[in-house]
C-alpha cells in the first residue's frame, strides 16, 4: 500500500487513526498497541501477503536472540550475538543478492547454474537493519526489551516501516509509554496533516512531474543511443531532483503519519543539495542510514582511531558496502566507491587546509557557492551510476555529460553569434539541435516530446534547483512545533523569513486545503517510491 494512494489516505488511514484513539482514551493501551500492530502488518502484507510470514519470523528470531541477549548469565552473549547478526545479514543476501551473485559466478567461470528469480521482500533492508542495531543496542545494555507487542510495535510502526527512517528503540517506545499519547491530540493532528500534505505535494507534483525527463534519457542511453550534451545532463539533472524530492516527500509523510499518533521520528532528510561538501551532505542525505553505518560498521572497524590510511580504508569500505546495500548491481557498487572516493579527497583537503593553519569555518558568500557548485555537481555526477540500469548505459550517459558526443547547440543560434561562434565550430560543437537523437525531439519507447516540452522541462529543473538551494525545508516551516528530533544538535535552524512559518490560521489553512485536493485529484497516476526498490 502506497502513501499516495486514495485507499490509504481516505481508507486504511483514518480507520487506523480512529481506531488506535477510540480503544487508547478507554485506557486500553496493549489493546490500542495490538490495533497498530495489526493495522501495521495489514499495510505491509498488502503489497505481498506471501511475506507476511518472513517478517514475522523475523520479528520471532530477533527478539528471540534480544531475549537471551538480555539474560547475560544463562547464555554466551558474544556468540548469540554473532549468530543473530548472520541471520539478520542471511536473509539480505539470500533475498537481494543470491540473483547477482549466482549470474556473475555464471559469468566469470563459464558455469550455467541456474537459480529462480527471487523477488526482492518490500522493506527488507530497513526492518533488518533497524533489528540489528536493536541487537548490538542489547549486547551493549543500551536497549532492554521484554514485551512481545511492544518489541512488534517497533518492528512494524508502519509510518516508517517501508523506507525508514531506521529509528532506534529508545527513541520510538518511550513516547508509546507516556499516556498522553492515547489521547487525541488536536495540534499534533493538524501538525502531522500539514507535513504529510507537504510530503505529498513534493511527491506528486514535483518528483512525479520531473521523472517524465529523466526517463526517456536513461533508457534511451540502456538502449544504445548517442545522446548529446543537454540530452545527458537534462536527464541527469531531471533524475537528480526525482530522487531528491521523492524521499524528500516520502520522509515528510512518514514524519507527519507518527505525528498525528502523536509520535516524534527522527529526521533523515535535511536539504542535502545545500551542503558545500561531502561531509556535510552525507550528514543531511538518508541521516538514519549514515548514522547505521556510522555506529556499526566504520566505528567497529577502527574508525579514524587507527592513522589516517586505516581510517581511508575504512570510510571506502563502509561507503562500497553502503552502495550494496542499496542495490545488488556494479554500478551500485561503484557508485558507492566514488563516493568512497569523494570523502576520502575531502577529509584530505580538510586536513592539508588545516595543517597550514586556515579557519574552515570562516569563509566567503563566493567561496561559498562555489563549494556548493562544485558538491552538487559530483553528486549528479555519482547519481548516473545509482540511475543507470547496466555500466553500459551509465557510462553512455557519462560519456555524453563530459562531451564525448560533442556540444550540440539549438540551430536558431546558429549565424547568430559572431565571434563566438568560430571558437564553438573550432572546439568541435555544432548548430544540430541540443535534442536531436531521438530522446526528446521524435518518439522515442513510447515517449513524445515537442519544443514546448523541452522548454518545459528546462524550466522545471531550473525551478527546482533554487527551490532545493534557496526554499525552506519543511522542518524550518515548521520549527515551532518540533517536527522530528534531530541526530546532529543544532541542524534545524530558523528560517530567516518568519512568515513562511506555519501557524494554524485560516491562510496556511486554505493553501494546505488547496494543495491537499490538487494532489489527490492527480493521485490516478500512483507512481511508488523510489527508495522502496532498496
Amino acid at each position: 500500500m502506497l502513501f499516495n494512494s486514495h485507499i490509504f489516505i481516505f481508507l486504511f488511514l483514518p480507520i487506523t487513526l480512529m481506531g488506535f484513539y477510540a480503544i487508547g482514551k478507554r485506557g486500553h493501551h496493549r489493546v490500542a498497541i495490538s490495533w497498530l500492530v495489526a493495522a501495521s502488518l495489514f499495510f505491509y502484507s498488502w503489497w505481498n501477503p506471501a511475506y507476511l510470514g518472513l517478517i514475522l519470523a523475523s520479528i520471532l528470531f530477533n527478539y528471540a536472540t534480544g531475549v537471551a541477549l538480555s539474560n547475560s548469565e544463562q547464555f554466551p552473549r558474544k556468540g548469540l550475538l554473532v549468530i543473530g547478526i548472520a541471520g539478520n545479514l542471511g536473509l539480505i543476501g539470500y533475498f537481494k543478492y543470491a540473483n547477482f551473485f549466482v549470474n556473475e559466478l555464471n559469468s566469470t567461470l563459464g558455469m550455467d547454474f541456474h537459480l529462480q528469480t527471487i523477488i526482492l521482500p518490500l522493506a527488507i533492508s530497513f526492518f533488518t537493519f533497524q533489528q540489528v542495531a536493536y541487537l548490538v543496542d542489547v549486547y551493549k545494555g543500551k536497549a532492554h526489551e521484554y514485551s512481545f507487542l511492544h518489541y512488534c510495535l517497533f518492528v512494524t510502526f508502519f509510518p516508517q516501516l517501508i523506507a525508514g527512517p531506521i529509528v532506534h528503540h529508545k527513541e520510538m517506545l518511550p513516547q508509546f509509554a507516556k499516556d498522553k499519547v492515547f489521547r487525541l491530540s488536536h495540534e499534533h493532528l493538524a501538525v502531522g496533516i500539514t507535513i504529510f500534505t507537504i510530503g505529498l505535494f513534493k511527491k506528486v507534483l514535483l518528483a512525479d512531474g520531473v521523472a517524465v525527463y529523466a526517463t526517456p534519457v536513461f533508457n534511451a542511453a540502456e538502449a544504445g543511443v548517442a545522446l548529446t550534451f543537454f540530452e545527458a545532463w537534462g536527464g541527469a539533472l531531471a533524475y537528480t531532483f526525482q530522487l531528491y524530492f521523492d524521499f524528500s516527500g516520502y520522509s515528510d509523510m512518514a514524519i507527519g503519519l507518527a505525528r498525528m499518533f502523536g509520535i516524534r521520528l527522527p529526521l533523515n532528510f535535511h536539504s542535502p543539495y545545500k551542503a558545500y561538501n561531502i561531509i556535510e551532505f552525507w550528514r543531511r542525505w538518508h541521516m538514519t542510514l549514515s548514522r547505521f553505518f556510522r555506529d556499526y560498521l566504520y566505528i567497529p572497524l577502527g574508525g579514524n582511531q587507527k592513522g589516517t590510511p586505516r581510517s581511508f580504508l575504512n570510510l571506502m569500505i563502509t561507503m562500497v558496502l553502503g552502495g550494496l546495500w542499496h542495490g545488488a548491481g556494479w554500478t551500485f557498487v561503484l557508485w558507492g566507491a566514488l563516493h568512497g572516493f569523494y570523502l576520502i579527497v575531502n577529509h584530505a583537503w580538510h586536513a592539508l587546509r588545516h595543517s597550514w593553519g586556515h579557519d574552515l569555518k570562516r569563509t566567503t558568500w563566493f567561496g561559498r557557492g562555489i563549494a556548493r557548485i562544485i558538491t552538487f555537481a559530483i553528486i549528479v555526477v555519482a547519481w548516473v551510476l545509482f540511475r543507470a540500469e547496466t555500466l553500459p548505459g551509465a557510462v553512455n550517459v557519462l560519456s555524453a555529460m563530459g562531451g564525448g558526443n560533442g556540444i550540440s547547440l539549438s540551430s536558431t543560434l546558429e549565424g547568430k553569434l559572431g565571434i563566438l561562434e568560430s571558437w564553438i565550430l573550432l572546439m568541435g560543437g555544432r548548430f544540430d539541435g541540443m535534442f536531436h537523437n531521438g530522446v526528446f525531439g521524435r518518439p522515442f519507447l513510447g515517449i513524445m516530446m515537442t519544443a514546448g516540452d523541452q522548454l518545459i522541462g528546462m524550466a522545471m529543473i531550473a525551478f527546482l534547483l533554487v527551490l532545493a538551494w534557496y526554499a525552506p525545508n519543511t522542518q524550518q516551516i515548521m520549527i515551532r512545533y518540533n517536527p522530528a528530533f534531530e541526530i546532529y544538535h543544532g541542524e534545524i535552524k530558523e528560517w530567516h523569513g518568519q512568515w513562511l512559518q506555519w501557524k494554524p490560521n485560516r491562510v496556511f489553512g486554505v493553501l494546505l486545503g488547496i494543495a491537499f485536493l490538487y494532489t489527490a485529484l492527480l493521485l490516478t497516476r500512483v507512481s511508488e517510491f523510489l527508495y522502496f526498490q532498496f
